[in-house]
């Protein structure tokens, strides 16, 4: 039965994606030269949703006055050269990218095309995508949360959650996570919680590291930052409520999710607010003069159909800070 769902998401996803190209590539058929072209290269529709909020939030009318290069990666690590080099080869005016990886990729493959970038996962001045966030100095710039901050909070959330909790499990992207590993392992040992981490490379590693977790005997499951976890949160979800594990993750729960807990930024923000720097760029603001943004709102949402299902009673202290209870 989840073979048949996968499959039937992952249709739906190629149909909808087909269709947002498709419509795109007719508005630039129509389009006058000169129209500038903003290439994506993301892990989902989701982040072109709000990129094109964004635009037209600024004024612009994507199709017509301004074409938008869609390049989806489902969040495959090998998958963003492509991708990239497939969006650069519109000749674009702007390239936005939503991962370090589609950095990593832009960086390889062009030094003058303006790149704005949204990524959770780096600091961008140690890892040396800019000079400064005042001054990025080159041809990059965005919206950056460096994760590994983060995983203290992750763990001592999941630890208010259960408090007899003895071990964790972290599931983690090996294609990106290496240090949000080390700072959330570090934080659960000063917390005197030991842990057990099994990593993933695709959403096919996905189930058996989580079956190999609950065979640890893990009480609780913590899920690292990258474009493969936020795209298959639910499904991680699932598996987890499955596994009777509460589970702790950055991204905001689904409506119709079934994790524990959330905390972490406002993603849907940070990719509208990615159109404000295209929009500046647009209409000539040197790249490399526009400071780069950190998030300012973060959310705690608590999902008590979940904390029910497990038998958990959540302590009334954590009820009153979240920002969001789904009932």
């Amino acid at each position: 039965m989840t073979g048949a769902r996968d499959s039937g998401q992952l249709t739906r996803r190629r149909f909808v994606t087909a269709a947002a190209l498709a419509s795109f590539h007719a508005g630039g058929a129509r389009a006058q030269r000169g129209v500038p072209r903003v290439g994506l290269v993301s892990g989902g529709e989701r982040s072109l949703a709000n990129l094109l909020a964004g635009l037209r939030d600024a004024g612009w009318a994507p199709g017509q006055t301004v074409i938008v290069e869609y390049r989806p990666t489902e969040g495959e690590a090998g998958r963003y050269d492509a991708a990239v080099a497939s969006a650069l080869a519109a000749g674009l005016d702007v390239l936005v990218v939503t991962s370090s990886n589609g950095i990593a990729a832009a960086r390889r493959l062009t030094s003058t095309v303006p790149v704005v970038a949204v990524d959770l996962e780096s600091d961008p001045v140690a890892s040396n995508f800019v000079n400064s966030l005042a001054r990025p100095g080159g041809n990059l710039t965005g919206l950056f949360l460096d994760i590994p901050e983060m995983s203290g909070k992750l763990v001592q959330l999941l630890h208010e959650a259960r408090p007899r909790l003895g071990r964790i499990g972290i599931v983690w992207d090996a294609n990106i996570a290496g240090a949000q590993l080390l700072a959330t392992e570090t934080s659960a040992r000063m917390a005197g919680i030991a842990s057990r981490s099994v990593p993933v490379r695709s959403s096919a590693d996905l189930e058996p590291a989580i079956v190999e977790l609950t065979r640890e005997r893990v009480g609780a499951l913590v899920v690292l930052s990258s474009p493969l976890m936020r795209l298959n949160q639910q499904r991680i979800d699932e598996l987890a409520l499955r596994q009777r594990l509460p589970s702790i993750t950055m991204f905001g729960l689904l409506e119709s999710g079934v994790g524990l807990l959330s905390y972490g930024p406002d993603l849907d923000d940070m990719q509208r607010r990615a159109a404000v720097y295209v929009d500046r760029i647009l209409k000539g603001r040197p790249v490399r003069e526009l400071p780069v943004e950190r998030p300012a709102k973060f959310e705690l949402a608590v999902n008590l159909r979940t904390a029910n299902l497990l038998g958990l009673e959540l302590p009334r202290s954590l009820l009153l800070r979240a920002d969001r209870v789904i009932r």
